[in-house]
């Protein structure tokens, strides 16, 4: 088996895993109120690339994490995504009626339950992760980092500068920091997150991971502001085009497609980079930063 087939099979193991692992964390589809647990697990399940959990998983290869501990800090971590999707999609902000090539909750279900249902997986995700077996210490230190990952100084403070940005020139600085916040924050949480399920990770460690989740998260985003420029909506799973329709300040609309794809590749080296402590240990880490370069959707 070459490495390439090593990777794709880990990955599959992975996605195989959490969905096995959010199906039994989440509220099951028959107990009262069942509508609203039948969308939280639509929104939840059968669906997305996995990313933010191959990050926990991957990070916590290197520190010997526990299995079981890494399911629970995934599916905390997935659930918290989810939730932002289905709000995000909601007339309100984005006003979107495709995720994951299927109808969004508003759509499938109607306002007021996708408004619940987002509120609720985010709920189930401290729940998820309060019920790590660990030191009190250690749970409380991963609750708070998905905390300030999830709120005003990370992905709800770059949603909020996104909406406020709309139709607005920003800087490529400017950009850069919203999407630190908006996308960056909860994927750096899935590395720490993974990190922390295992041995405590050294300072000159930690710092190495940070600057890998940086490089990734903004890698990440780049990439998606390619892709709605140049993938259709069924190969995206979502609305091709929309953020140009909106008026969105984008990596493209400020660097143009070709810079956009220049600035990938130097983020792909970087996060590669920054993995030199780890040696051959973070292979999975370095993959994952060549799959969000040169994913296709």
């Amino acid at each position: 088996m070459n490495s390439t087939q090593n990777f794709d099979g880990w990955v599959k193991s992975v996605q195989v895993a959490m969905e096995d692992a959010l199906s039994a964390f989440l509220p099951q589809a028959d107990i009262a109120p069942e509508r609203l647990h039948q969308a939280m697990r639509y929104a939840t399940l059968d669906g997305g690339k996995r990313v933010r959990p191959l990050l926990v998983f991957a990070a916590g290869a290197l520190f010997d994490a526990n299995v079981l501990a890494l399911a629970r800090a995934a599916a905390a971590v997935e659930m918290i995504h989810a939730y932002s999707l289905v709000h995000d999609d909601m007339p309100c902000m984005d006003d979107d009626v495709l995720r994951r090539g299927k109808p969004t909750v508003h759509v499938q279900y109607d306002e007021a339950t996708a408004l619940l249902a987002g509120d609720a997986l985010q709920s189930q995700a401290f729940i998820v992760l309060s019920g790590q077996d660990n030191a009190p210490d250690r749970t409380l230190a991963m609750v708070r980092l998905l905390a300030d990952a999830s709120g005003a100084a990370g992905m709800c403070g770059g949603q909020a500068i996104d909406l406020a940005s709309v139709g607005i020139s920003l800087s490529l600085q400017q950009l850069e920091q919203m999407h630190r916040l908006k996308t960056g924050a909860l994927l750096r949480a899935s590395v720490m997150l993974g990190a922390l399920c295992g041995k405590f990770p050294s300072e000159t460690e930690e710092a190495a991971l940070d600057a890998y989740a940086d490089a990734v998260g903004l890698a990440f985003q780049v990439v998606d502001d390619i892709l709605d420029t140049t993938a259709d909506s069924s190969t995206l799973g979502k609305t091709a085009g929309k953020d140009a329709a909106d008026n969105k300040p984008t990596y493209v609309s400020i660097l143009g497609l070709e810079q956009s794809m220049a600035l990938a590749e130097q983020l792909r080296q970087n996060a590669h980079s920054a993995l030199a402590p780890f040696g051959d240990r973070a292979y999975f880490l370095r993959e994952l930063a060549d799959l969000v370069v040169r994913r296709e959707k």
